[in-house]
């Protein structure tokens, strides 16, 4: 078995910021009307700025595949270039095309040779089941290197064309043209952007971060859906997936657009989170005093109180000066938001050998949770 360490970062956050103010120029008014809950929402997440992939026209300026590209790229130079590339693992929640998978159609802007591929789905932790592919990958020789990433392109999936047909169906039906706040809510959570980073079995460059150990946790099998897609949730808690409803309903009532339980993802995404840390600390005997960086990924700042109290009652006191996040800035990119945030990290100068930092990643989907411990070489 090989070590394995992230030697090189990279991310890639497509235009201009787009401000708290801005968002509806991007993304558009629904029935013409402001959101009225475009402010509460934003006001508990607390994110200032983010990233669209689309102009104040709601024109597409790149592609998903575009995205995870972009951010490959920096990471090829004269010491790796893209025909020293091995696999490929790429992670989204937001693919181009159902098929064929996001990796390929990635590796098919590449144009470099053949590589091995894998494609991880889900919404957030998709990002670090690619990362475990790749690490798996190099530690066990299949590989000497993997790229792996994890990529957005949300914005067209929440602009105000794709609701468009159900406000005309609820107004023909001479209901409140007003779409479900299920769907309301991920307008003004999501964005965004791409991360990559290239694993080799050996360090490499001024600062690389050994992979130690990494672990997912899945709650799927007590707890129904929370965060879904492509599909309703029926009054039995059960997804029926848009393939089983009529063409007619698909735009009628926005089958195709995501959408979030928001009382599950109160009940239980705190609780689970902090269950599942604990138990990977504990089986790898780390404590809060083996950690001198925690890097969790969240959805909203809403939660990080919570999660901190629920952190400190198990023990696991991690103060708060040890904490490192970028949400403000960069917003919720899902499945690139921890690439985004090593990145930095990485970059940002304050890393010594030697240090310890924890990655945690939550899914709220159907409640999974992914984990990384590194060391600073």
């Amino acid at each position: 078995m090989f070590d394995v360490y992230i030697t090189k970062a990279a991310k890639y956050l497509p235009n201009e910021a787009v401000s708290n103010d801005e968002m509806e120029n991007y993304l558009g008014l629904i029935n013409d009307t402001a959101s009225k809950a475009r402010r509460i929402i934003l006001r508990n997440n607390k994110i200032t700025s983010r990233y669209y992939a689309v102009d104040k026209n709601g024109k597409s300026t790149h592609s998903n595949a575009e995205l995870a590209k972009s951010a490959i790229e920096k990471l090829f130079d004269e010491n790796f270039t893209d025909q020293d590339l091995e696999v490929l693992s790429c992670g989204t929640s937001s693919p181009d095309v159902f098929a064929p998978s996001h990796a390929a159609m990635v590796h098919g802007l590449l144009k470099n040779k053949s590589v091995e591929l894998n494609s991880s789905s889900g919404i957030c932790c998709s990002g670090m089941n690619a990362l475990k592919y790749g690490f798996l990958s190099v530690k066990s020789g299949n590989s000497k290197n993997a790229v792996c990433t994890g990529s957005e392109k949300v914005s067209t999936w929440l602009s105000a064309q794709q609701y468009n047909q159900e406000i005309i169906n609820l107004k023909n039906l001479e209901e409140q043209p007003i779409i479900a706040f299920k769907k309301d809510f991920l307008r003004w959570m999501l964005s965004d952007g791409a991360g990559a980073f290239l694993l080799e079995n050996k360090p490499n460059g001024n600062i690389s971060l050994k992979i130690e150990w990494m672990e997912a946790y899945s709650y799927a099998f007590e707890l129904e859906t929370c965060m879904y897609a492509g599909g309703d949730k029926l009054e039995n808690g059960e997804i029926k997936p848009w393939s089983e409803y009529k063409p007619e309903q698909l735009l009628n009532e926005s089958i195709l657009a995501v959408k979030q339980d928001v009382k599950l993802l109160d009940e239980f995404i705190l609780p689970k989170g902090v269950e599942s840390m604990t138990d990977a600390m504990a089986k790898h005997n780390v404590t809060a005093n083996d950690v001198d960086y925690f890097l969790p990924h969240v959805s909203s700042y809403f939660f990080v109180e919570g999660l901190k109290k629920g952190l400190d009652e198990k023990g696991v006191i991690i103060p708060t000066e040890k904490w490192f996040m970028n949400l403000l800035q960069v917003g919720n990119v899902g499945s690139a938001s921890i690439y985004i945030a090593v990145e930095e990290l990485m970059n940002s100068g304050k890393l010594k050998k030697g240090d310890k930092i924890l990655l945690s990643v939550p899914e709220s989907g159907r409640f999974s949770f992914a984990y990384a411990y590194l060391t600073v070489c």
